[in-house]
């Protein structure tokens, strides 16, 4: 922890201490001049020990963050260069955080799975149950939180309590987008849909996903946006970045 913090206060103009020791120190830092360009920090390894790198876009002197992971399965990762930007500037109006890949060892391998073959989004600890083996392509690892790499997103959430979470995937059937949420995350869900001005689908959480944990341990939103198979199209791309900072205004607490 000590590290991951001294790591991003490098990154950081005059960082301001963070009293409750969270994560990501430069968050509170209030803005000055220049102070709103993209930030990056490496918040931690996957199990091969690759980077996992979160970016910070526009005012951290907000409260109410938007934070987005691009690519959970390694090869559902056609969000990762989505930003959350303004005619190629941060919003100032908006404090959103992007960790673009969580499994970079999958991506690497072209696998859904992490470095240690297990389905990051079923490692997650509610609902969470036995599911497959080692390589199977569902397979939610020897107990809940047993990767880095979810250990890290526990992490992050915890220490940010983000407003909304969205976690980006892509589903083998179907050529549109729609993005899915379930019981309290509908609202946001949907609001997104809109701003995004695609489907939006009520389905119930998979055992052991990351929204399903994020949304009976938190008070913030957490919800799914599925892309297609194949790389995004550049209209589509268009519009979720719009969209993505659309919503870190609306998460935005005053």
């Amino acid at each position: 922890m000590v590290a991951l913090l001294a790591a991003l206060a490098l990154l950081a103009p005059a960082p301001r201490a963070s009293a409750s020791g969270d994560l990501l120190a430069f968050a509170q830092s209030p803005r000055r001049p220049g102070n709103l360009l993209e930030r990056v920090g490496i918040v931690g390894h996957s199990m091969q020990g690759r980077r996992i790198t979160l970016r910070q876009y526009g005012d951290p002197a907000w409260d109410g963050e938007l934070l987005v992971f691009g690519c959970t399965h390694g090869d559902e990762c056609a969000a990762t260069g989505i930003q959350p930007l303004t005619n190629g500037c941060p919003d100032p109006t908006a404090d959103i955080l992007v960790v673009p890949n969580l499994n970079p060892d999958g991506a690497a391998a072209h696998s859904r799975l992490n470095g240690r073959g297990v389905d990051l989004n079923r490692n997650f600890s509610s609902g969470w149950k036995p599911i497959g083996a080692r390589g199977d392509l569902e397979y939610s690892g020897p107990k809940p939180f047993s990767e880095p790499e979810t250990q890290l997103a526990r992490r992050l959430v915890r220490d940010l309590r983000p407003q909304a979470t969205i976690w980006f995937h892509q589903y083998r059937g179907g050529r549109r987008p729609f993005v899915r949420a379930w019981g309290p995350s509908t609202g946001a869900g949907r609001h997104f849909a809109r701003l995004a001005r695609i489907p939006f689908r009520r389905l119930r959480w998979p055992a052991g996903s990351a929204p399903n944990w994020q949304n009976h341990n938190f008070t913030g939103s957490s919800f799914v946006v599925e892309l297609p198979r194949g790389e995004a199209k550049p209209a589509l791309r268009a519009r979720l970045s719009k969209a993505l900072v659309r919503m870190g205004r609306w998460v935005r607490e005053d």
